[in-house]
């Protein structure tokens, strides 16, 4: 398995800030560059691989440039049977680069004075996010609001350690997760594996086992929090 990157050094936090919390809109967007089409929007599949490979450490540059030997090793074909429409297609050429970065420091972009999120930014995110569990009215979800006021509360301290706040939202959206899909019935599971399977099926071969049982419980996740109507917690969703 790709060895995850190091953390940072504290006067580093800032540069990892910049980075990583705009990992979802970077590879959308450099996607789409790729790809030659703006309006292509990402599949859930895609979305689903994306967490991946963030949660699996595999630095943003690796994905970067995992796309573009992709596409350029595809349009290198003489017979091209169909566009690539999916970022599974260049699962191999991701985990090749991160293969090749494992071993160096990953790349930083340069400092800026500017904080990613003013605290006003960051108190409507979680705000918003504690009124979306409260429609639902259920205990364990109500619990997880109450948490959520209480870091709008005191926005003000955590702010100033992003990381720290990250960790707290993905505990409790770990919780989140776990209330819901024990209410989930039998029938809803398998739909959402039969999508799974039918998006998945071309690519299959491009994965390792482990990366298939990692992307098969991202896209189940996230499929279960979509069709309640759940938010995502971490500030990744507020890039």
């Amino acid at each position: 398995m790709t060895q995850a990157p190091q953390p940072p050094p504290e006067d580093d936090n800032q540069e990892w800030t910049f980075n990583y919390f705009n990992y979802f809109t970077e590879i959308e967007e450099h996607f789409q560059r790729a790809r030659g089409t703006g309006l292509f929007l990402l599949s859930p599949l895609d979305w689903a691989l994306i967490e991946t490979w963030k949660n699996s450490g595999i630095p943003l540059e690796a994905v970067l440039r995992g796309i573009d030997a992709a596409f350029e090793s595809w349009r290198k074909r003489r017979v091209r049977s169909q566009m690539i429409n999916s970022l599974a297609y260049c699962a191999q050429a991701v985990m090749r680069e991160a293969e090749a970065m494992s071993g160096r420091a990953t790349p930083r972009p340069a400092r800026s004075s500017t904080p990613p999120f003013s605290t006003e930014e960051l108190r409507a995110y979680l705000e918003s996010n504690a009124a979306a569990l409260r429609r639902h009215n259920d205990p364990v979800l109500e619990e997880i609001a109450q948490a959520l006021d209480r870091l709008a509360a005191d926005i003000e301290q955590y702010a100033a350690d992003l990381e720290d706040l990250e960790r707290r939202l993905t505990a409790l959206e770990e919780r989140m997760i776990a209330a819901v899909r024990a209410r989930q019935s039998e029938e809803d599971l398998v739909a959402a594996r039969r999508e799974l399977d039918r998006q998945l099926r071309p690519y299959r071969a491009k994965m390792t086992a482990e990366q298939l049982a990692m992307l098969e419980k991202q896209f189940l996740e996230r499929r279960l929090l979509e069709s309640l109507g759940l938010p995502r917690l971490s500030l990744f969703y507020l890039a």
